[in-house]
């Protein structure tokens, strides 16, 4: 934004007038890759955490279920 207004001050594109807004965005883009960077690193190892404690919960209530099957088979 402050490139748009320096252009718009000396009705000039030059490079002194730019590359102050330039920098700036840069900066910024390099704090916001500093933050989603880890973010994303972090997301995914918890939701392959996530996904694997919903697999063991799935087998464990597949287990649950087979031998409460063979139990009430066995019992009939």
């Amino acid at each position: 934004m402050n490139s748009f207004i320096g252009i718009a001050q000396t009705q000039t594109t030059n490079l002194a007038v730019v590359a102050p807004g330039i920098a700036e965005a840069l900066f910024a883009t390099a704090i916001g890759l500093f933050a989603a960077i880890p973010a994303v690193i972090f997301y995914n190892i918890f939701a392959r955490r996530i996904g694997n404690y919903n697999t063991r919960a799935d087998n464990f209530s597949g287990e649950v279920l087979v031998r409460l099957s063979r139990q009430l088979d066995a019992g009939a």
